[in-house]
């Protein structure tokens, strides 16, 4: 799979290599989890311990908090274990960026967020809200980034953390490389969906090769890791159904013939 020659478009992979490292721009179809507070985000802190510690304000309540933490760790899970099913299953604080830029949020109704960094709609959303609220203190978050990993592996589905994750840490998660996997020859595809998708060789056997490569993942980013052939034990898997099958006639004549 994803044979290459080498690194291919060089122009927009160094164009993408520089975009990585700046803040996560929200696009269309991103699910974005928003957290409204009063008073400056007082209670995400509490230093004086008189409120429910970590209980929101604003769209949320104390109420739907725990339901929130489990719809979350249901969602997350499903997609670490790569279980389609319960894949759709958000919680009542994320919402779909539509197609044309618009989230649709309580309260404010229809916001423009496409084309945002996180703290821009934080700022944005924040001054929106302040209509309602007494100076409030908003927190967004994108939940549906994900990483994929093919390959020797075989397929597994990363949620993203943070906006700065690296390639080891989508490996660790991933189980690392197994002895199946070839560590010198890693590929992160980006854009694959264009009709020219960016594609960098990564090579990992080496502190050198380590060194030389851009290690930060993007969302939606593909990381194959090639396998190792095994011809030999590939043949051997080939033919043992065929050794199997002369050795059980062989048997079956010597039986016949000694009655």
């Amino acid at each position: 799979m994803f044979k290459t020659t080498g690194d291919i478009n060089v122009g927009k992979l160094t164009q993408s290599l520089a975009s990585v490292e700046r803040n996560y721009i929200i696009q269309p179809n991103d699910y974005i989890d928003v957290r409204v507070y009063t008073n400056k985000g007082e209670r995400i802190f509490d230093p004086n311990g008189e409120l429910p510690f970590g209980a929101p304000g604003g769209i949320n309540n104390r109420n739907n908090q725990g339901a929130n933490r489990g719809a979350r760790t249901q969602r997350s899970g499903a997609v670490q274990g790569n279980q389609g099913n319960n894949y759709g299953y958000y919680n009542n604080t994320e919402f779909l960026v539509q197609h044309d830029g618009l989230v649709k949020l309580p309260m404010v109704d229809y916001v423009k967020v496409a084309g945002l960094t996180l703290l821009q709609t934080d700022s944005l959303l924040q001054t929106l809200y302040a209509t309602y609220y007494v100076e409030p203190f908003v927190s967004t978050h994108i939940t549906n980034n994900r990483i994929f990993v093919l390959g020797a592996n075989g397929g597994t589905v990363i949620q993203m953390t943070n906006d700065n994750m690296n390639l080891f840490e989508v490996l660790a998660q991933a189980g690392g490389i197994t002895r199946e996997g070839k560590a010198h020859n890693i590929r992160i595809i980006r854009d694959y969906l264009d009709h020219d998708p960016i594609v960098q060789l990564v090579d990992l056997s080496t502190i050198d090769g380590m060194k030389k490569a851009s290690l930060y993942v993007e969302p939606n980013d593909v990381v194959y890791i090639e396998p190792n052939q095994r011809l030999f034990f590939e043949l051997l898997r080939d033919v043992t159904p065929v050794i199997n099958t002369f050795v059980g006639v062989v048997s079956t004549y010597l039986l016949i013939k000694n009655l």
